[in-house]
């Protein structure tokens, strides 16, 4: 059961709650990891912030950060008794997403552990949701790990209260 499983690591604080869980369900299966990182556009431009010189080395410096964020996540799994492996990717012109599909088909995974963030509402749609698409097309089980939602400030969970008023037996909402 789940003897090789995939595991997209970017370095955020949510994909390492997806790669602590795919280090506890190898160990539990006797499986192997892949871990791999993406360079895409969106990390150049991320990186570049709103410098507008030239881009040479931009690119060098995130596969250099990309392969360090794989070198630390590959030294938690083995520290686990995991084993794994690394990928690189660079990637610019298609989406993420395509990159790790295909990967899942090429190692040949049985398993993807993806760290998400949950988002909902506007914040899903301004800035679409890789698991979900990857949720959709794979053709292997994945397992998501969202991150736990940050504790409400009190001034916050007043604004979430909803009042029901119902003075005449016609409903209010304030």
């Amino acid at each position: 059961m789940y003897q090789r499983i995939l595991v997209p690591i970017d370095g955020s604080a949510t994909s390492r709650k997806g790669l602590d869980e795919a280090v506890r369900l190898a160990k539990l299966t006797g499986g192997q990891l892949r871990l791999i990182h993406v360079v895409d556009e969106l990390s150049l431009a991320a990186g570049m912030g709103g410098y507008a010189g030239p881009i040479e080395g931009w690119t060098e410096q995130l596969r250099d950060a990309g392969q360090k964020v794989l070198d630390e996540a590959a030294a938690t799994a083995k520290a686990a008794g995991v084993a794994c492996d690394t990928a690189l990717h660079d990637n610019i012109g298609a989406p993420v997403t395509d990159v790790v599909l295909h990967e899942a088909q090429a190692w040949p995974a049985e398993l993807l552990v993806i760290g998400t963030h949950g988002r909902r509402g506007v914040g899903r749609m301004l800035l679409g949701s890789s698991a979900e698409t990857i949720v959709r097309a794979a053709t292997v089980p994945v397992l998501l790990i969202r991150a736990p939602e940050e504790a409400a400030a009190p001034e916050q969970e007043e604004r979430r209260t909803i009042r029901v008023s119902l003075p005449t037996a016609a409903l209010k909402i304030e």
